[in-house]
């Protein structure tokens, strides 16, 4: 196939975390000029532990990303404290075998650094910040923080939960409170009786969630670990985080415990869970959204980092081979990318702020109930075994028809 005429164009992005770093790294494969506008002064890193399912792995093994020895492959079951077992995620074994299991367990900072050695250098512009823009049919004007003017043909928002580009575009929304926090921590370099490297396990007791997961970082092997609680949004939180975390493991025993009392304080880390509603319009123009920006997401779905990354892959395959200074072509290769986007990014978030809801704001009278019902049915099976990575083995499939027709594009 002949390669198409395409004029190359500018894109610029704001926010540096993985939407933005992925978008670069597709949008560069492509031959278009990309410029990322980041307000910090180096990669902030929100957060420490961090799981990836197969999807965005092989998404960034094809943007040029080093996957190998990326986090430790995991199996993922669903158990009650008292160890029975109520879902488990089945992926095909061909899935597993290529993508390093299940799903692998790291730590954030190793994919904001493997990212970013893989962008040239002066791609990433630190001490950006973007108070404003505009389009019209011509283009974008970027009004940035030290009173430059940036312009592009193309605008993507990776800025995150609070983000400017979808403020501006779609007005403000309350940000929708989960009312839980999580208490999370790692430990790396020691061997904890009781724990694989290879396994991840949600115990869930009437109100608490306690979970341990193997990891690999820099090569070297670990665990993490979380505890999941009600707690009021906005409430203050005073407690020590591993004494708080301590208090809610006692209830699941070992591993858990052992992994908190092994864990150094400075490893820990708290956060309230919050996200947003799913919008119906992404982009608008010759501007899209892409991330927390689009879909700020639950850590229930251990999806929020991946499918941004995936967000960042479709969005410089879309962009591949179309003019970029033709207004028309812009807004229809945008449609293009958030129409399979918006229904799968939707139904992970929702899921996700509902099974939150499910296991930890039931009423008191009706948990019994819900706990008979997950330990003696299929239901967590469906939704959570085989629905899930239902929409994992599509993602993979839409990645591949979109490799082939980027590979096409360019032979």
């Amino acid at each position: 196939m002949a390669r198409q005429s395409t004029k190359n164009g500018r894109v610029a992005v704001i926010g540096g975390g993985p939407a933005g770093m992925a978008t670069a790294l597709s949008v560069r494969q492509t031959g278009h000029e990309v410029t990322v506008f980041e307000r910090y002064p180096h990669a902030r890193v929100a957060g420490n532990i961090l799981n990836l399912w197969p999807g965005p792995i092989k998404a960034l093994g094809l943007m040029g990303v080093d996957t190998d020895g990326l986090g430790a492959g995991c199996f993922t079951e669903f158990r009650s404290h008292r160890g029975k077992r109520r879902a488990r995620i089945q992926l095909p074994d061909d899935i597993v075998r290529d993508y390093h299991g299940g799903y692998i367990g790291l730590l954030r900072r190793e994919l904001y650094e493997r990212m970013l050695a893989t962008l040239p250098e002066g791609m990433i512009q630190f001490n950006r910040g973007v108070t404003g823009f505009e389009q019209d049919r011509s283009g974008v004007r970027l009004h940035m923080s030290d009173g430059a003017i940036e312009e592009a043909d193309v605008l993507i928002g990776a800025d995150g939960i609070d983000s400017l580009v979808r403020r501006t575009l779609w007005g403000d929304s309350p940000k929708r409170e989960h009312n839980l926090h999580v208490l999370a921590g790692f430990v790396l370099g020691k061997q904890i009786d009781g724990v694989e490297y290879n396994e991840n396990i949600l115990n869930h007791s009437r109100t608490v969630q306690g979970t341990w997961s193997g990891m690999l970082h820099r090569g070297e092997y670990g665990y993490q670990w979380w505890v999941l609680e009600a707690h009021t949004a906005g409430a203050e939180f005073t407690e020590e985080i591993g004494t708080r975390a301590r208090m809610l493991a006692a209830e699941f025993g070992a591993p858990l415990t052992t992994l908190i009392d092994a864990t150094e304080p400075g490893n820990m880390q708290r956060w309230p869970i919050r996200d947003r509603k799913p919008i119906g319009q992404w982009s608008s123009g010759r501007i899209t959204l892409a991330g927390d920006a689009a879909h700020p997401t639950s850590p229930y779905a251990a999806y929020g980092a991946g499918m941004a990354t995936e967000d960042g892959y479709f969005i410089g395959r879309t962009l591949a081979g179309v003019d970029l200074t033709d207004h028309d072509a812009v807004t229809a290769a945008l449609a293009r990318y958030e129409k399979p986007r918006k229904p799968h990014t939707a139904r992970q978030s929702n899921q996700a702020y509902y099974i939150g809801q499910l296991f930890h704001h039931t009423p008191w009278p009706l948990r019994g109930l819900r706990d008979a019902i997950l330990d003696h049915t299929p239901l967590l099976q469906k939704v959570v075994g085989e629905s899930s990575p239902g929409e994992i083995i599509e993602q993979i499939a839409l990645i591949d028809e979109a490799e082939q027709r980027f590979t096409a594009l360019r032979s």
